[in-house]
């Protein structure tokens, strides 16, 4: 039998050194050394051999000592002896014993074994989720009559405890059912997934299906954070709880009787320019320009209105505005940077009674006149009185987003254009008629960039800058020119208002009396209208504000005027050019769509009525009476044909299943609820029950009420 002793390359240097001395030991021992005993020293470049074989005689051919080196160079030993018993026992060797290695793929193998279970045990719990429950005895079972609708609050205090608390008792406890899986098959068609409770017959249908089949919505509400309360106590939060919306729209309940140099209708809400289908508000003009037909931009006398009553409106609901003047040329001069070459001058104005400030530069930037160091935040309505003689003269206005440090600079130039952007640059055209000519402008300087970056990239529309972001850096004017009186405000409702008037004012057809709208419009069933149709809804806004207008501005009789002019179209059949239409041959009606054939619009037909009645009340008595006839006529065929619009749980938004014989075209939530304002606001101005009543089961039809079957 041999052993195998294994000295590596770590000891092979202490081995050799002392095999001198291990030798001689032996050699003194020789009964200690077994049979074929083997002793191998071995490294990655030299391995030693040494073989003992058992002998009464001990010379140099009882041994033999062997070696080989990586440079191939054979080295002689001295033969010895050795007795493994005085060797250590001490092992050595790059290659681990098998025992180790074997060790090694059992942990690998023990490790794989283990993920694979524990990813199995994982995939069947979750598999079987449905059948871990929340333990029964800890929720109380439903019980309806807590929460019945109707509200017996006696049955509901007696089954609460002290304090109005802990309802919940042992004797109450009771196992709860699981929910289960269940296929609900809707109108034999298709099949959602729905959840069942078979003790009490109950089946649970997902809101997202009920949302979009009966029309409705609803969302999560946002509980209020923990309040202190005397500085010390803090009470819960609500606990958040599901909004049920048969409708999101808005009942705007009347204040008082309608008064037709008031407020309009609830127009104090409305804020046209910020619409995304209204491109600009129009540098020349001072009205918004619209897209919703026309993605170019044209006028929209029905929005035009809207605006001015919006603006009228919110100037009697609204506080006094902020004014800051920069400079009025008499007791407020400021501050101007004028560079080398450039001319600023205060004369005095024979026509305005007052000084004005004339200047001259050349048309490039660096040879403007500028106010530095404005710093102006919120208040960003800029008014200035201009008059610029050169087409190269202009105003340009530095704003700048102090969240982005982004700079903009908005140019109003004498040009025929609407709105243009190149880079940071911003261009409103003021026309070229503007030349030479005083006028007053009011620019809502965070309405015009934001205006801008929609053009600059219709990606960007969806963004939206805050009002609180912007700061007004500096006004420059470059060219020749006057101006006078520049202020910074809040707002200016009332200059947006006149600037609307003016526009009825000076683009009214004198031939037909109507306020054409330049594009052509498409109704489903309906003969398309050509450019330059009427409609009685924009007749009607356009005659309430000229009234305002005239009232307001004390009796300026252009607005009269126009607005008595406006009348004409309500004579003129819709086929020959006007808004007026007949149902059954019988009961008349003001178009808000002039369309073949008739379509009897409701909203717009209740909007036309209201021009009437705000001209009959404010004008003379002549232009009085015939606004009243017409306002009567139109009155008498509402209460007739009123019903027709009902269908039970809502409205329809016209008369098309009639006039065309088709499906009716019910109206969305908010056209009813136009519907129900304008009902409301009737109803304090004619006592007729039809209206307030018809009113008030329209409004029950937006909280799901609907008319009772036979």
């Amino acid at each position: 039998m041999s052993q195998n002793y294994y000295l590596y390359e770590s000891q092979a240097q202490d081995v050799n050194s002392d095999q001198t001395s291990l030798v001689a030991a032996l050699m003194s021992h020789p009964t200690s050394i077994n049979k074929d005993t083997t002793i191998t020293s071995c490294s990655s470049s030299t391995r030693t051999t040494h073989s003992i074989k058992n002998s009464h005689n001990y010379n140099d051919n009882n041994i033999s000592n062997g070696s080989s080196s990586s440079n191939n160079t054979n080295t002689t030993h001295k033969k010895s002896l050795i007795n493994p018993a005085l060797v250590k026992r001490k092992y050595y060797s790059k290659r681990e014993p098998i025992f180790f290695f074997i060790m090694r793929l059992n942990l690998k193998a023990v490790l794989l074994l283990l993920t694979v279970a524990v990813v199995v045990i994982t995939c069947a719990v979750y598999m079987r989720c449905a059948e871990f429950t929340f333990p029964h005895d800890l929720v109380k079972r439903w019980d309806r009559k807590l929460y019945a609708v109707g509200g017996n609050s006696d049955l509901l205090n007696n089954n609460l405890g002290e304090g109005g608390g802990g309802g919940l008792v042992d004797g109450d406890v009771s196992d709860l059912t699981p929910l289960q899986d269940i296929e609900c098959l809707i109108n034999q068609e298709y099949t959602i997934r729905c959840k069942r409770d078979e003790e009490d017959h109950e089946i649970y249908v997902p809101f997202s299906f009920i949302r979009n089949y009966f029309d409705i919505s609803g969302s999560m509400s946002n509980p209020s954070s923990p309040q202190a309360i005397e500085g010390n106590m803090e009470v819960q939060a609500p606990a958040a709880k599901f909004m049920w919306m048969h409708s999101t729209a808005k009942i705007n309940l009347p204040k008082g009787k309608y008064d037709p140099r008031g407020l309009f209708m609830y127009f104090e809400n409305y804020n046209v320019e910020v619409r995304d289908r209204v491109k600009c508000i129009s540098a020349a003009d001072g009205v918004p320009i619209s897209t919703q037909w026309e993605k170019r931009g044209y006028f929209y006398p029905t929005q035009i209105a809207q605006f001015a009553l919006s603006h009228y409106s919110k100037n009697l609901t609204e506080p006094e505005p902020r004014i800051r003047i920069l400079e009025n040329a008499d007791n407020v001069l400021n501050t101007w940077s004028i560079p080398k070459g450039s001319n600023l001058t205060r004369k005095w104005h024979p026509k305005f009674n007052s000084s004005v400030i004339q200047y001259e530069t050349a048309i490039d930037f660096d040879s403007a006149i500028t106010l530095n160091n404005i710093d102006q935040t919120l208040d960003l309505v800029l008014n200035i009185d201009l008059l610029l003689i050169t087409n190269s003269s202009s105003l340009m206005v530095t704003v700048e987003n102090h969240e982005t440090k982004r700079t903009y600079r908005v140019h109003y130039i004498p040009a025929d254009l609407l709105l243009s952007v190149q880079d940071e640059n911003i261009y409103y055209g003021l026309s070229v008629q503007a030349l030479n000519k005083w006028r007053h402008l009011t620019r809502d300087l965070h309405i015009d960039v934001q205006k801008g970056l929609a053009m600059e990239s219709p990606k960007k529309s969806g963004i939206k800058i805050k009002r609180s972001e912007l700061r007004i850096v500096s006004i420059s004017l470059m060219g020749i020119g006057f101006f006078d009186n520049i202020t910074l405000s809040t707002y200016n409702h009332l200059a947006h208002f006149y600037d609307a008037a003016e526009w009825f004012v000076n683009n009214q057809d004198l031939r037909t009396g109507g306020w054409p709208n330049p594009v052509r419009r498409s109704l489903n069933g309906f003969a398309e209208l050509r450019s330059g149709w009427l409609s009685a809804m924009g007749q009607g806004h356009a005659i309430s504000v000229l009234a305002r207008a005239y009232w307001h501005s004390g009796g300026d009789k252009r607005y009269l005027k126009a607005a008595s002019l406006g009348l004409k179209p309500y004579r003129v059949l819709s086929k020959d050019g006007g808004v007026l239409a007949q149902f059954m041959d019988k009961y008349y009606w003001y178009e808000e769509y002039p369309t073949t054939p008739a379509s009897f619009v409701l909203n717009g037909f209740i909007y036309s009525l209201l021009g009437l009645y705000d001209l009959n009340s404010t004008a003379p008595s002549n232009i009085a009476n015939e606004a009243g006839k017409l306002f009567n006529q139109g009155m008498i065929s509402l209460k007739k044909m009123l019903l027709l619009y009902d269908t039970g749980s809502g409205t329809s938004y016209d008369l098309r299943h009639l006039s065309l014989g088709v499906a009716p075209n019910l109206a969305r939530w908010d056209y009813h609820a136009t519907h129900v304002n304008q009902l409301l606001l009737l109803a304090t101005i004619d006592s007729d029950p039809i209206i307030s009543q018809t009113a008030e089961r329209w409004k029950g039809y937006m909280f799901g009420k609907r008319a009772k079957h036979n």
